[in-house]
């Protein structure tokens, strides 16, 4: 593997630097300043009792990591993406729905309320105040514009925030997540870089983390160029195990829930099959042998998230910047995607 220095660093890889240095304070910012529609976003919730999470891409990951955490509440709460409900749509009677676009202008959104004008209970998150979207419907607005570097960093991080504003109007604990975001932690990546050097492809899993896996296996795939995808814990044990071997790598987010002894389980069966293993851990749990372990404090929820996000970012732009040239310069996608 190369490594890049800051004169060889590519300017994709550059703007997302730019977009990573002030995601914390952008994140901060979002949570304070959205009290307001965060509350009536919420009675919605307490009105209708369900809820539909539509996003594309990294959007949709946000709404995957997002849907356990409002079910925990009582809320039935699904995600799709917005392509699929755009192809077989679910009623949006008695539903809440939130649709988040970052740029709040993609093809889907577009023609999503072209077609279903959205309901009396449809909230909008984005991080362009202007835009269709903002312009549309009800919306939380994101601390910072648009993002403007290739692969969603900083705009996961302020959409979570988003979302812990109307987790707390709904009587959620924030604390743990907003000390996650006041005091960051850095740890070191170089032995789970390192454990990953030979990997032609990569997996990433989790239970309740399965979005924040999610939305790291776009990352990952988006700026090296390597097949990776993801699989919720209890999918890669049906049957996807036969991919497993020392040219598979698999990233394991591990966090202090009910589902840790499941995510434990995993680590040891593909640390026995030989594939090349990393773990974000911050369920207090020993390690795993074999595991390039990055630990962090316990917690879970949307403190898990915020505290694994940035190192896992990390983790991500550090495996592109040593395969790709130019990483973070997209050669067939575009920031926002304008056709279906």
């Amino acid at each position: 593997m190369t490594m890049t220095t800051n004169a060889t660093r590519p300017e994709g890889l550059r703007a997302i630097d730019r977009e990573m240095a002030r995601q914390h304070a952008d994140a901060l910012a979002s949570f304070h300043a959205n009290g307001a529609m965060a509350a009536r976003a919420a009675e919605s919730l307490k009105r209708t009792g369900r809820l539909l999470l539509l996003g594309m891409g990294g959007s949709h990951a946000v709404g995957r990591a997002v849907e356990p955490l409002y079910r925990r509440l009582g809320i039935d709460a699904i995600a799709l993406p917005l392509s699929e409900q755009l192809c077989a749509p679910l009623v949006l009677d008695g539903r809440t729905v939130f649709i988040t676009s970052q740029s709040g202008e993609s093809a889907e959104v577009l023609r999503w309320f072209g077609e279903t004008g959205g309901n009396a209970e449809t909230f909008g998150f984005t991080l362009e105040g202007g835009s269709f979207l903002a312009r549309t419907a009800p919306c939380l607005v994101g601390a910072g514009g648009t993002e403007q570097a290739f692969a969603a960093t900083r705009s996961l991080m302020v959409s979570f925030a988003l979302h812990l504003a109307i987790l707390g109007a709904l009587g959620e604990e924030t604390g743990p997540a907003i000390a996650a975001l006041e005091n960051p932690e850095e740890p070191a990546i170089e032995e789970a870089l390192a454990a990953l050097s030979g990997a032609r492809s990569v997996v990433t899993s989790g239970r309740h983390l399965q979005g924040l896996a999610e939305a790291i296996a776009l990352g990952f795939t988006e700026l090296s160029r390597v097949p990776c995808f993801s699989l919720e814990g209890g999918q890669l044990r049906h049957g996807p195990m036969e991919m497993l071997s020392p040219e598979m790598g698999v990233v394991l987010f591990r966090g202090n829930d009910a589902t840790a002894d499941l995510v434990t389980a995993m680590a040891v069966s593909v640390a026995e099959a030989g594939a090349k293993l990393v773990v974000f851990d911050a369920s207090g749990h020993p390690p795993v042998a074999g595991a390039a372990t990055i630990a962090f404090p316990p917690s879970a929820g949307l403190a898990a998230v915020f505290s694994m996000l940035p190192t896992a970012q990390r983790l991500m732009i550090a495996f592109a910047a040593a395969r790709v040239a130019d990483a973070g310069t997209p050669v067939r996608s575009s920031k926002i995607t304008r056709s279906e």
